[in-house]
């Protein structure tokens, strides 16, 4: 097997928690650009996505998304999706976008 096949086989396997890298990636630069509710935004949309997935796909789809249990993982990453999105939601913004 070459390196590429490899590669392509890593990435092929684990594109649910590349996916929601993407979105963590594109939250923090939000937020180095200063526009943080808007990053803490979409950080919640990424964690709900994750919980999304966890719970749609099979246990040897998840790949790393499958820490424990489908109901352990949902209900976590719900959970916390959740309460990012009301504290970006409520906070004050101070200013800032």
């Amino acid at each position: 097997m070459t390196a590429r096949q490899s590669v392509r086989k890593v990435f092929s396997g684990q594109w649910p928690i590349l996916l929601v890298a993407l979105f963590l990636v594109a939250a923090f630069a939000l937020v180095a650009a200063g526009f943080w509710r808007r990053g803490a935004l979409v950080m919640a949309l990424g964690v709900a996505v994750a919980a999304g997935l966890r719970l749609t796909l099979p246990e040897e789809r998840a790949g790393l998304l499958a820490v424990r249990t489908r109901t352990v993982d949902f209900v976590t990453t719900a959970s916390v999706s959740a309460a990012m999105l009301y504290i970006a939601w409520t906070i004050d913004p101070l200013g800032t976008s």
